[in-house]
């Protein structure tokens, strides 16, 4: 046995992110194509989770990855409310270097084999028209144009259920759940970041943007001079005086032990995945009085899109559905009360529970 497969192994079955039903190692060498397939959990149904196409250091890493957000697509679509459950796909390489028609196929005859166990989406560096390539190989790709007989893009729906998020936030916080005239921070303003700013301006907040791309935000700015101003960097924005409620809407870790001590806002609420660093960074939010909003949950709206896709794509039907993580945020907050616990545990008791259920009637 070869160090990395050693490695590898290592990772699936001594993994914190433990108890996955299944991991497919995908090459084809014709291509290039290096990928992971996990699934995580079948109880609710078919697993349901995106493709990541990221240059990863090690196949170790892209195995800890693939197994971590499959875990976390678990959680995502059992709070949701859907008939799935969680799958992560993962593409070893930089997209930009290495993506083609040829790998996407290949890649595509991979979720075919698996003959319906798993159905993928977009997810980082993987885009609609990837998807409708993707599909040419089988019938469980979702996140396709709507010529190929998808819904398109999801990140309207993700950053609306962002935003009920926030404002389920704001009412169990301040009793409220207008946003108009509070400050709101958002780091990244691309697909999705970008649209949840639209939300907030239009509802009357300050906001406060940060994007390592200057003509992205410069575009921003420039359409709302008057309720958006920029900052230079995630570190600047997180200090802002008078900060309400920070949005984390690049990628994870955003949590971790360098940002939440000088964290001026009371409440955390965002589009990014995995915004905890580590388990512990809830408990010193917590000991902050900062309100953490589930990641898994406020973020939902894009799986809901994708999973709606599958039985005939519905907008008006979609967004009535990710309008209710408004009720499912507050719903988690009452339970984390009640157990006196932070937030995250409680919704991750309460998927749990759904799953744990789902799995006894089988």
């Amino acid at each position: 046995m070869t160090d990395v497969t050693h490695g590898v192994l290592h990772t699936l079955f001594h993994s914190d992110q433990g108890g996955h039903e299944q991991v497919v190692l995908c090459q084809d060498r014709a291509s290039g194509l290096k990928a992971v397939i996990a699934i995580h959990s079948t109880a609710l149904g078919p697993a349901l989770g995106g493709t990541r196409f990221y240059p990863y250091a090690t196949e170790e890493e892209a195995v800890a990855d693939a197994l971590n957000l499959a875990r976390g697509m678990s959680y995502k679509n059992a709070m949701a409310g859907l008939d799935h459950g969680g799958g992560k796909a993962v593409i070893i390489g930089d997209p930009a270097q290495i993506k083609t028609e040829e790998l996407l196929l290949a890649y595509g005859r991979f979720v075919a084999s698996l003959g319906g166990r798993y159905v993928t989406a977009c997810d980082v560096g993987t885009y609609v028209a990837d998807m409708d390539v993707v599909a040419r190989e089988n019938r469980w790709t979702t996140g396709r144009s709507p010529e190929n007989g998808g819904a398109g893009d999801s990140s309207v729906l993700t950053a609306y259920g962002v935003y009920q998020g926030m404002r389920a936030s704001a009412q169990h916080r301040w009793g409220d759940p207008s946003l108009r005239d509070r400050t709101v921070g958002v780091a990244g303003v691309g697909k999705v970041g970008h649209i949840l700013v639209e939300h907030l301006v239009a509802e009357g907040a300050k906001v406060v943007i940060t994007d390592v791309r200057e003509d992205a935000v410069g575009r921003i700015v420039a359409a709302h001079p008057d309720s958006v101003t920029a900052v230079a960097d995630t570190a600047t924005l997180i200090r802002v005086e008078g900060l309400d409620i920070y949005a984390p809407c690049a990628l994870g870790g955003a949590l971790n032990d360098d940002t939440v001590p000088v964290l001026t806002a009371g409440i955390v609420c965002g589009a990014a995945n995995n915004q905890l660093a580590h388990p512990g960074v809830e408990k010193d939010l917590a000991d902050r009085g900062i309100l953490y909003a589930p990641d898994y949950v406020v973020n939902a709206g894009g799986v809901i899109q994708v999973a709606d896709e599958l039985h005939g794509f519905d907008f008006d039907r979609c967004k009535e559905k990710a309008a209710k993580i408004f009720d499912t945020t507050l719903a988690i907050f009452a339970r984390a009360k009640a157990d006196g616990i932070p937030p995250a545990a409680a919704a991750d008791r309460i998927a749990e529970q759904r799953i744990a259920e789902a799995r006894a009637s089988r």
